[in-house]
């Protein structure tokens, strides 16, 4: 399943897992949001919706990951980190080049779209 994610106005394709999660994620869109910054290395949102998870460790988060943190909070990594937490796959960003300048400092103007 691809998508477009949309980050402060450049265009990413996205592959979105095939699961539970990715197919709710997928009937949620389109999906247009600000992001807040976290840690320097992410953009998250928390959403009104619950979607499924199976959340695991990680271990190695890599730019562009899409991950569901809990039940309710998209997390966009546009840096690379060790993970502590657990999280449930959504998708990947095929080509994550230039989404860290795009994803910027402060929060972000993001959506995801079907393509």
């Amino acid at each position: 399943m691809e998508i477009t994610a949309t980050v402060n106005g450049r265009d990413f394709i996205a592959d979105i897992a095939e699961s539970s999660t990715g197919n709710a994620f997928m009937e949620m869109l389109p999906l247009s949001f600000e992001m807040e910054d976290l840690n320097g290395n992410e953009k998250c949102r928390y959403i009104s919706r619950k979607l499924p998870a199976a959340a695991e460790p990680v271990g190695k988060i890599e730019p562009g990951d899409i991950m569901l943190f809990g039940a309710s909070c998209i997390v966009l990594f546009y840096d690379s980190l060790t993970a502590e937490h657990s999280y449930t796959r959504i998708g990947k960003i095929r080509d994550a080049e230039g989404l860290k300048a795009a994803a910027g400092r402060w929060d972000a103007a993001v959506s995801f779209r079907q393509r």
